[in-house]
């Protein structure tokens, strides 16, 4: 049977697209909005989510998403409420790929043994654990793939040919390829480095590869065309959040990923 994730590349490729996967922090600005705010990157054309789980020191988030982090745990977000989220969409006839991210300290404390079976269950599809080695990740990888979630491994502009291989030998779902060296952030523009550092990796995988780390605009993801299969918008996006009027953010967010995913055009 084919994954989400697998039919959402597919259908992506078929178009001749980048498939576009925004992320949300699960309870930001709160955890009913943050509902809504999916829903509707969804009727927007997202052909995935990622759902941020808050947590209290996300190393590898600028300002900007910790910030989001930071409001949803003040909101009393655990991580119960990201599965639950999870279930609440594909109740309400949600079918893209879900996939939650945070830190590891988050599925310890719940622990492993108990959070997989219950998010895949829920309906997640796959797990992105920002600060796990993939030469520590066998145990949580037996986890997930016995339960049909991928366990999505990082790589960035630094890493050399032995880390690339480890994760490539362990890959499921896509790989996350970090776009710049530092945290997460818009930029103006995407590094110069990029488009070599995707055609290397391209070279060792079939695997999708989705950008993320600074991608903000149309262009950034129409730049991406041939060389990655998919972009992550996740600061941009709160940002945006940050600076509307409570009323208009659902709707604000919708035409955001309208653009994004190329059914609408930017206003000028």
């Amino acid at each position: 049977m084919t994954s989400r994730i697998a039919a959402a590349f597919a259908r992506a490729r078929a178009e001749g697209r980048v498939a576009v996967f925004p992320f949300i922090t699960v309870g930001y600005p709160d955890f009913e909005t943050s509902i809504a705010l999916v829903r509707a990157m969804v009727d927007a054309g997202a052909d995935g989510i990622e759902l941020g789980i808050p947590f209290s020191d996300p190393l590898a988030d600028g300002t900007t998403v910790q910030k989001a982090s930071y409001t949803a745990l003040q909101g009393g977000t655990t991580p119960a409420h990201a599965i639950d989220m999870v279930r609440r969409l594909r109740l309400a006839g949600v079918e893209v790929p879900l996939i939650l991210m945070g830190y590891f300290n988050t599925f310890l404390a719940m622990g492993e043994e108990a959070f997989i079976p219950d998010a895949a269950r829920a309906g997640a599809d796959g797990l992105i654990i920002v600060d796990l080695p993939p030469e520590e990740s066998d145990p949580t990888l037996a986890i997930c793939r016995e339960h049909g979630v991928d366990l999505i491994y990082f790589v960035a502009p630094t890493s050399d040919d032995g880390r690339i291989a480890q994760v490539v030998g362990r890959a499921g779902g896509f790989i996350y390829c970090v776009g710049v060296v530092g945290v997460t952030g818009a930029r103006a523009t995407l590094s110069d480095e990029l488009p070599a550092f995707l055609r290397r990796l391209r070279e060792k995988t079939g695997v999708p590869l989705v950008v993320g780390f600074g991608i903000s605009k149309r262009e950034h993801i129409e730049a991406l065309a041939g060389l990655a299969d998919g972009a992550i918008v996740a600061s941009a996006l709160i940002d945006m959040l940050e600076s509307s009027p409570r009323e208009e953010r659902v709707d604000r967010v919708r035409d955001y990923v309208e653009v994004l995913t190329g059914r609408a055009e930017a206003n000028a």
